[in-house]
């Protein structure tokens, strides 16, 4: 089996557009939620959401101008500019040089997405019924699987090229599809991760329908999301982009790559439930952490600290700590845990693709976050929830976990590169 490495991420997330900003706030304990700007929502039962800076005047504001040509920005969902943006980043810090065939042939690109262009179908969808003629670029700028075709094709890569859509682990099926494409020797480069921008009306009253959103906490939007805290009543919506370059190892040696992380477990499980709820016990929650650590090759024991699913909704972190602590149960330890969602709401499709950015920056700084507004922790017998202030640590293993509705899970299991040795 090969082995595979990260040389590349990009970031925009409501944290700002940009890796060294996402760093900065998200250690500092900064909030992304605020009351939601996008569209009047007033009279909304949920009024709060995370989005991405885009004022032009705050610290890593996303302006779409600054990565894309004019003439394009009409013909593109927002999910789409947001992918391109944190591909761009991404590619750069990999030190790639432009990649040419045959070199190509072995270079694709996975992007999850759990809705895709959701507020252009709504736009266009109202304005073809006042009777407007519906753009030539309607579905080539909505459907998901074009955030991966606009990247292939800006950088020629002519391998796989495909999009995951499995809810709120769709960008972690994506890394992990990545990953064993490149374990495999099918690939040599892989861009990959995840992009989602679902704040509109039919997205959050959409949510707020099937009782999975925050409406609590509308006049202090920053309180409302809590993951693990006994006060959640729902998630909050986030949006935004997170892309990984990924290459096998030996390729990224020979040209002298900046190695970030490396990964090196993928697990997967179905709860084979409910459509929304998770199943009670945590038990598909822990075989798929359980098949992680079998790929990986390791026992609980390595695992230094846990990125959480965490969305902050009531019966979604109570399963997620049945089944860390059933998976913990045997450690001389209690293992770290944090959601970075407390600070960012939840991004669905690329949720799973920001946490494993952020899990290798947590490698690569020697520094855990923690999560905002635990106040009145879940009972929880081996676990460490890093709360009030981040933590420094020597962190070598990372388990990051991705579970969606439809009872689909995912972890990952990212790791501290070591050239001569994988455990």
């Amino acid at each position: 089996m090969k082995r595979v490495v990260v040389t590349g991420i990009g970031l925009v997330t409501p944290l700002g557009c940009g890796t060294d900003i996402n760093w900065k706030n998200l250690i500092s304990g900064v909030s992304g939620a605020k009351k939601i700007s996008k569209f009047d929502a007033n009279n909304y039962k949920c009024q709060v959401a995370c989005e991405v800076p885009s004022d032009g005047k705050t610290a890593g504001s996303f302006v779409a101008e600054d990565w894309i040509d004019k003439k394009e920005l009409k013909k593109l969902d927002e999910f789409i500019k947001y992918s391109l943006a944190a591909g761009e980043e991404a590619f750069q810090q990999s030190k790639l040089m432009n990649i040419e065939d045959p070199d190509s042939f072995r270079s694709g690109c996975i992007i999850g997405s759990g809705m895709g262009g959701l507020p252009g179908i709504e736009e266009t969808s109202l304005s073809f019924n006042d009777g407007k003629k519906i753009s030539p670029f309607f579905i080539t700028g909505r459907i998901i699987n074009m955030s991966a075709g606009y990247l292939s094709i800006k950088y020629n890569l002519k391998g796989p090229n495909y999009s995951t859509v499995s809810a709120c682990a769709s960008s972690a099926h994506a890394i992990g599809e990545s990953f064993r494409l490149i374990q495999h020797g099918q690939a040599d480069i892989m861009m990959t991760g995840g992009t989602e921008a679902t704040i509109s009306p039919i997205g959050i009253e959409g949510f707020t329908a099937c009782k999975a959103l925050s409406t609590k906490y509308n006049e202090n939007p920053q309180k409302a999301s809590r993951p693990f805290d006994a006060e959640r009543d729902g998630f909050v919506m986030g949006e935004g982009s997170a892309i990984l370059i990924l290459e096998e190892m030996e390729h990224a040696l020979s040209r002298n790559a900046n190695i970030l992380a490396e990964i090196v477990g993928y697990g997967m499980s179905s709860d084979a439930y409910h459509y929304t709820l998770p199943e009670p016990s945590g038990d598909g929650a822990y075989r798929a952490m359980q098949n992680a650590l079998n790929d990986a090759k390791i026992n609980s024991e390595k695992v230094d600290y846990i990125n959480a699913h965490g969305t902050s909704t009531p019966s979604g972190d109570k399963v997620e700590v049945l089944a860390i602590e059933r998976m913990f149960e045997e450690c001389k330890r209690k293992i770290n845990v944090s959601s970075t969602k407390s600070q960012i709401g939840h991004l669905l499709g690329a949720a799973g693709g920001v946490e494993a950015a952020y899990s290798i920056l947590c490698i690569n700084n020697k520094k855990l976050p923690y999560t905002l507004n635990l106040e009145n922790v879940i009972d929880a017998k081996n676990i460490n929830f890093i709360r009030e202030k981040a933590m420094d640590s020597d962190i070598n293993f990372v388990l990051s976990n991705s579970f969606g509705f439809g009872g689909t899970n995912v972890s990952l299991i990212l790791k501290k590169f070591n050239e001569s040795k994988l455990q």
